[in-house]
């Protein structure tokens, strides 16, 4: 596995697009993927290559000079449970700390909705040291309250 940052806009859209398509479980509402497609475009991408192939891959919505949120980040299934997920956040640390940021910060969905596979993604950040900090439970919709979860990495 190799883990490259994406600087071509193309590229990050071509990654992204097949990716969170193959992830339907996660990524299932048409409007809120083809968003997250086109927004990665002006924003740091990494991508995870296997036998040179795109098999994940994050970007980084910076908020401040103090703190990043992984804006989005897919893993396809056939490679979950190999360590990707740690090593893709892992990249999103040391881009804070190169940067002279404190924190890193995620969105998902609170466990008010009991979606199994949401259930994993939370239990996988609490596992990488992210704290539950808010519900905010109209962000997104009342059917999807959103957790927001943060990291000190500085």
């Amino acid at each position: 596995m190799e883990i490259r940052e994406i600087f071509d806009e193309k590229e990050k859209t071509s990654i992204s697009e097949k990716v969170l398509n193959a992830l339907p479980n996660w990524f299932g509402i048409p409007e809120a993927t083809l968003d997250y497609i086109e927004g990665v475009k002006d924003k740091p991408f990494y991508a995870v290559f296997s036998d040179n192939k795109a098999v994940g891959f994050v970007s980084i919505l910076v908020h401040s000079p103090y703190t990043a949120e992984i804006y989005v980040m897919g893993i396809l299934e056939t490679h979950h449970r190999m360590g990707i997920g740690r090593q893709i956040v892992n990249t999103c640390e040391e881009y804070c700390c190169k940067n002279g940021m404190e924190f890193l910060t995620v969105k998902t969905l609170d466990e008010k909705n009991p979606d199994e596979y949401y259930r994993k993604t939370r239990l996988f950040y609490e596992s990488l040291g992210f704290k539950k900090i808010e519900v905010f439970p109209l962000l997104w919709d009342e059917c999807n309250p959103c957790l927001f979860l943060a990291k000190y990495v500085g």
